[in-house]
């Protein structure tokens, strides 16, 4: 099952973590403190380079009968789109801007280019999801409530789907976070009633309209006879933004590394433990500077998820710090190239589609479903302590490494 003890996985004394909140907090104020015009100037350069994007794209489509024009168009309002949700709408909505008090780059203002509402976005997302991060049965992105990616859900026949449910999400990544307020699990299991749902569907509807609206009516409609080129276009650049944003969440949600948790261990939880929940249920994808820009700075998952409401431009810095508290921690700091991290995610999608009788390892020992059973009754796997001649402490990355040798 998942882990239950988060202290005796991680291979660390109530002192180790009480230690490692306070270093963390430290990094939080550090930054806190040093927030300013730089930070300032690049949100709002981000902004505009989005905003010229998203124009000249625009621009471009007046002329989409002619195929240059129409790629040109295309790739550009891909590219404003992709930015506005990744390094705007979910950065701005996480209030990671507020301290500059700026109404228009303000969680409580801002609007996003998406079907989802923004205000339904920042309770499943910013409160749900981040406070009950890959607790089993509490975080609704664990799945989404469509797909079986651990061993503590039961199998069921409906999750022979998981591929197809896989592709769909992917291809329709706009509508399934606008969906994802609706709890289809819990409508299944009858814990949330269809009256309630209308509700939510209602506030979702109206978006959708709005955002359809703009996107197949009114825009197409701007550029006269070429409006059918129009069209496609836009429908063009929002299934590159909805793949491109579906394969960044999945790559810091699902890869092997990124654990699970029970109800059990979120309820004793102290904030040392919350802080090391987010360490170890998230993980990171390599990039530079370009790639880490397009992706919100989600690259850096693990940072984001120890401190969401700081600026996103920081991300890359902290990261520095993180590694060094892992390093010295003995902790694992799961990252990889983006191919790697995807495959591993989609794989763990592909083989829970089966029921568990075919599965190999065992839920307490799978990639993808780690518990701190995983060390009982096993020879050759010491217990966390620091080495007196060297001090280097052995914690659970050496405690894995152990275990994989013997």
């Amino acid at each position: 099952m998942a882990i239950t003890d988060i202290k005796e996985y991680a291979h660390l004394t109530t002192e180790d973590i009480e230690q490692l909140a306070q270093e963390l907090d430290a990094i939080r104020a550090d930054i806190e403190e040093s927030r300013g015009e730089r930070d300032a100037r690049y949100i709002r350069r981000s902004i505009q380079w989005q905003r010229a994007l998203a124009a000249g794209g625009r621009v471009a489509l007046f002329a989409s009968r002619n195929r240059l024009a129409w790629l040109a168009g295309t790739g550009m309002l891909a590219m404003a789109k992709i930015i506005e949700n990744m390094e705007l709408g979910h950065n701005i909505t996480h209030g990671q801007w507020d301290w500059m008090n700026d109404p228009e780059i303000h969680s409580t203002e801002w609007e996003w280019d998406t079907t989802c509402p923004s205000v339904q976005w920042k309770h499943s997302h910013n409160f749900v999801h981040h406070k009950y991060t890959n607790v089993v049965d509490l975080d609704a992105d664990v799945g989404y409530g469509i797909m079986r990616v651990t061993r503590d859900e039961p199998w069921e026949p409906y999750y022979l789907g998981n591929p197809i449910y896989n592709i769909l999400l992917g291809t329709l990544f706009e509508w399934g976070v606008a969906l994802h307020h609706i709890e289809s699990k819990k409508l299944r299991k009858k814990e949330k009633t269809w009256a309630e749902a209308r509700k939510d569907l209602r506030i979702i509807g109206k978006k959708v309209a709005k955002q359809a609206g703009k996107d197949y009516l009114v825009f197409p409609a701007l550029t006269g006879r070429n409006w059918k080129h129009t069209l496609k276009a836009n429908m063009t650049a929002n299934l590159i933004r909805n793949y491109w944003a579906y394969m960044v969440i999945f790559c810091g949600h699902f890869p092997d590394g990124a654990e699970k948790f029970t109800v059990e261990e979120f309820e004793n939880e102290t904030k040392g433990e919350w802080y090391l929940r987010q360490m170890l249920g998230s993980a990171n994808f390599n990039a530079g500077p370009i790639m880490a820009f397009v992706s919100g700075n989600l690259c850096y998952q693990i940072e984001h998820h120890l401190f969401p409401d700081l600026p996103s431009n920081r991300y890359a810095e902290i990261a520095v710090r993180v590694r060094e508290l892992c390093e010295k921690y003995d902790l694992p700091y799961t990252t990889g190239s983006l191919g790697r991290q995807y495959f591993q995610s989609f794989w763990t999608i592909l083989k829970l589609a089966l029921p568990d009788k075919y599965l190999k390892a065992s839920s307490d020992d799978a990639p993808e479903t780690r518990s701190e059973r995983k060390f009982q009754n096993r020879k050759g796997v010491r217990e966390s302590f620091v080495d007196p001649e060297t001090g280097k402490r052995r914690g659970l990355r050496t405690a894995l490494r152990e275990l994989r040798a013997a």
